[in-house]
């Protein structure tokens, strides 16, 4: 087999990679095929996928009952306008996430992508309050380390970082706070809030997990009092849960955890099984009501051309029988156990500041310069094993079905790229 097929080989000078300087950019690994945890590479390789294609692959890759839901509805609809058409995937699926969900939320908004779900949540909820007469409750509480996307609306509610260095001067300016931790910290956290609760339309955070900002972690206890506030103060709380939903935390929703349910909620990645681009934003009733009326001026004035898309929302619909059918739930419980037992021993390694476990999420906090992180990407290939660590963070999320053998090809190589 050829290392470099010829697609590669013609299409590379003209494509634009993600997060990556071009002009000193390795070229990338070209991929054949996937299965389970596993890529095949044009050179005949297999990597064990260590981070699920961005937390997306919960149940692998290729599944075969989401593949088979793919080509069936790709063979009877592939796609239609959701604009003054009705068809049955997106109405089964919004049905089915209400209830799946489990958080009294009523409502669907689909969109295509994770970012997109959360600029349809701003605009769901700065539309909410001038609908009620509340027209300056413009601004959003966000947090130290949040991510929510890249797109201009969701960089504006995202810390710092590199994604939105360049573009600084044209986001939004919102409040970023840090999360509290104790009851000092709570106290000036809940007295900051009332101040600025007039301005404010939304609190939206990562529940229990902030991603792309560090892979930090913290409580339920905290997730419930953070909320207790937004309910105190009369403000919208937004979960995104496009990183942490599906049993990623361990449980099926980080929400859950916490025993809280949001005035909106943000889906993305896993809803389809990492199979097909998809997005969702729930809404509890009160939040839909408010754009009840007589005018279109009250009517949310948004819509994706491929929202609600046919053959996304039938591998959603496919997903969701995987969790009804398949035990991802326990195993995704069972993966704690796993990384923890083979990661805790490195945390005597001097390169290593802390480890971190939660649910299916497995984290190295370590003290390396930028050029060590990416030359870790680059060998941990050599070691079998797709992972991509950032920043200062080297980590695992891996699909939750994944074998015990490949676990440890991944736990091996994180082990190696320390050393």
């Amino acid at each position: 087999m050829s290392d470099t097929p010829d697609w590669f080989t013609s299409g590379w000078p003209h494509v634009w990679l993600p997060y990556a300087q071009m002009q000193t950019v390795a070229p990338p690994l070209p991929v054949v095929g996937a299965s389970g945890s596993r890529l095949q590479l044009a050179d005949g390789r297999e990597l064990v996928d260590g981070i699920s294609s961005w937390w997306s692959t919960c149940h692998g890759y290729q599944h075969p009952h989401i593949v088979q839901a793919m080509q069936q509805q790709a063979g009877q609809l592939s796609h239609v306008m959701f604009a003054g058409l009705a068809h049955e995937q997106p109405y089964t699926l919004a049905q089915r996430l209400c209830a799946f969900t489990r958080m009294g939320l009523e409502r669907v908004f689909f969109a295509e992508s994770g970012s997109v779900a959360v600029e349809i949540a701003m605009k769901m909820a700065l539309q909410y309050w001038r609908n009620k007469g509340e027209s300056k409750r413009t601004k959003f509480i966000y947090f130290t380390n949040g991510y929510h996307g890249d797109t201009m609306g969701a960089m504006g509610i995202s810390s710092d970082s590199d994604f939105k260095g360049a573009f600084s001067s044209l986001t939004l300016k919102n409040y970023q706070l840090d999360i509290p931790h104790d009851e000092y910290s709570f106290a000036e956290f809940a007295d900051t809030v009332a101040a600025i609760r007039g301005q404010v339309a939304a609190l939206i955070m990562e529940p229990l997990v902030q991603g792309a900002g560090g892979m930090k972690f913290h409580s339920a206890d905290i997730l419930s009092e953070i909320r207790r506030v937004c309910r105190e103060q009369d403000i919208l709380f937004i979960a995104d849960e496009i990183a942490t939903g599906f049993g990623r935390t361990g449980n099926l929703f980080a929400c859950h955890e916490a025993a809280i349910e949001p005035d909106i909620l943000c889906l993305g990645k896993a809803l389809t099984g990492g199979h097909m681009p998809l997005a969702a934003t729930l809404a509890k009733a009160h939040v839909f009501d408010a754009f009840l009326g007589d005018s279109y001026d009250k009517a949310l004035m948004h819509g994706p051309t491929y929202m609600a898309h046919a053959i996304g929302c039938a591998a959603a619909n496919a997903s969701l029988d995987l969790w009804e059918q398949e035990p991802r739930l326990a195993q995704a419980e069972a993966l704690e156990q796993k990384l923890w037992d083979g990661l805790k021993h490195l945390g005597d390694r001097p390169a290593v500041r802390d480890v971190r476990v939660k649910g299916a999420i497995g984290v190295l906090e370590l003290d390396a310069p930028r050029e060590a992180m990416l030359a870790m990407r680059a060998k941990a290939p050599e070691l079998g094993a797709w992972l991509r660590p950032f920043g200062n963070t080297l980590y695992t999320t891996p699909p939750l079905n994944i074998s015990d053998a490949d676990l440890q090809v991944v736990l091996r190589a994180m082990e190696a790229l320390t050393s």
